[in-house]
């Protein structure tokens, strides 16, 4: 029985889905990825059975990969993905750790976390947008780039992403 209740909910939330996606046609995009490394340390009561640990930053690097080009500043790269990464921050010392501690707190070990945050900047006539997107986005903007191919941009639930570009014909 209720089975029954849940296909017209589905059959509702992807139309609303499907008409809430729009595309359209850019001649001129940039494509970027910030890679960043950063020093993270949990502190908790109990590292083993508190499901939310505090965690405090510490040391972050960055570089802006733009279109697939070898940015200034990039160290390591391109890896397996086309991207290029900064230098490693300094790992936090054990005295800058300990300085971040509550009473009562366990530490955690400093780990180092990878992060990457694609973004695509289009225009469409006197308008310049810049939303966030994926990797495949990025990729399929570095293969259209060196030709300036127009690309047709699928755009995600409000316009609020790029899910989506295709090279279109000339």
């Amino acid at each position: 029985m209720q089975k029954l209740k849940i296909v017209p909910l589905i059959t509702a939330l992807t139309a609303l889905i499907l008409t809430s996606c729009s595309t359209t046609t850019a001649e001129q995009y940039e494509a970027t990825a910030l890679t960043s490394y950063t020093w993270q340390v949990k502190y908790a009561n109990d590292l083993t059975s508190q499901p939310q640990p505090r965690i405090e930053t510490f040391a972050t690097t960055s570089v802006v990969n733009r279109n697939g080009l070898k940015p200034a500043g990039a160290v390591v790269g391109p890896d397996d993905r086309g991207l290029w990464w900064p230098t490693l921050p300094p790992r936090p010392s054990v005295d800058e750790v300990e300085q971040r501690k509550r009473p009562q707190e366990e530490v955690g070990k400093p780990e180092l976390i990878k992060d990457i945050k694609y973004k695509l900047t289009y225009g469409v006539g006197n308008t310049q947008n810049t939303l966030p997107t994926n990797y495949e986005v990025y990729r399929q903007v570095v293969k259209a780039y060196p030709q300036r191919t127009p690309l047709q941009l699928t755009l995600g639930v409000n316009d609020n992403s790029v899910e989506k570009a295709e090279p279109v014909s000339k």
